[in-house]
């Protein structure tokens, strides 16, 4: 197909498309206009009301059902645009007397109870039946309410030179979760949507929506969370006099270290490790598991807080050990 070909080829479907849009929009406008009476099938919405507040539900109402109307085009076509904005446009599905299982039957419920089809006073339309389901199974289940603590599956990466402080903090860190009571009763934990935040340089705070997704049919007293992430620039500081402690220490036995404090430098967040304190810092000589008859000097173990970054520089690393007999 050379370009004069492809370029005929373009315009007649270019022109069949306008012809196809033209011939479209007119048998709408003739559809619109007429006062003649169609058949259409619109979705229309599912209200389950009258649930007793002792119940819930095990398993979700379908939203919609396919309902066959008849009424004027104008009508029909006005009701097919505005029907999600139409408040008084619903099936209603009344479950004052249901205790645990129903099912409901649409066309025979709807020819029972014709007012249970609700539409505006001002639509002249007809309910004809009802296309899908042709039914609608009911299940309820003891309503259970119950505190749950949150959790937060989120990545936080730090920017280079940067580091997180602490453990992220939820505000609230639980809520209440309501629901039919199978479900709620091995509920454990509610979880936060899983999200990212990559080269954070100042403390994280943020608002995240709770997972709602594999819960349907469980309430929540507030669906978004506050949490804040404690992020701070790396530094070191050096932290002297630090005791040294001897422990499980065989009876009758008098254990003397030298010398009895030691220094390191510690590397963390610049506003945590300006807190620390000798006394947070742990540095022990385990006797019963270092001893060697004949040796004189040992490292010791150093635990440091959980939030700093690492620990260096440990001066002196080795410290003598005395032992002597307590002759009391």
């Amino acid at each position: 197909m050379n370009k004069s070909q492809l370029q005929n080829y373009l315009n007649w479907q270019s022109l069949g498309m306008r012809l196809g849009a033209v011939g479209l929009a007119l048998l709408l406008w003739v559809f619109v206009v007429s006062e003649n009476e169609y058949t259409m099938v619109i979705d229309m919405p599912i209200e389950a009301r009258n649930l007793s507040a002792q119940k819930a539900h095990k398993k979700e109402v379908p939203e919609y059902a396919q309902v066959r109307l008849k009424g004027p085009g104008r009508v029909l076509f006005k009701t097919l645009l505005l029907k999600n904005f139409i408040t008084n446009f619903k099936l209603v599905i009344d479950l004052d007397r249901i205790s645990e299982e129903y099912d409901f039957y649409l066309n025979e419920y709807y020819e029972r109870y014709p007012q249970k089809v609700v539409f505006p006073p001002s639509y002249d339309l007809e309910y004809i039946e009802v296309v899908y389901p042709d039914s609608i199974h009911i299940s309820l289940d003891e309503y259970m309410v119950k505190k749950l603590p949150l959790i937060a599956p989120v990545r936080i990466k730090t920017a280079p030179g940067y580091t997180m402080v602490g453990k992220i903090n939820l505000f609230p860190d639980s809520i209440t979760a309501a629901g039919p009571r199978e479900v709620i009763e091995n509920m454990t934990y509610i979880s936060i949507i899983k999200d990212t935040f990559m080269l954070q340089e100042f403390d994280l705070n943020v608002s995240l929506k709770i997972d709602m997704q594999t819960r349907s049919l469980v309430e929540y007293s507030q669906t978004t969370i506050l949490m804040h992430q404690d992020i701070q620039s790396v530094s070191e500081r050096i932290i002297s006099e630090i005791p040294v402690k001897v422990v499980n220490v065989l009876p009758n036995l008098r254990l003397f270290v030298n010398p009895t404090t030691v220094a390191l430098t510690v590397i963390g967040g610049v506003d945590r490790i300006a807190d620390i304190e000798s006394d947070d810092i742990i540095v022990t000589i385990d006797f019963a598991k270092q001893w060697i008859s004949g040796k004189n000097y040992y490292e010791p173990t150093v635990k440091i807080p959980v939030d700093i970054l690492e620990w260096q520089d440990l001066s002196p690393r080795n410290l003598e050990l005395v032992v002597t007999k307590d002759i009391n």
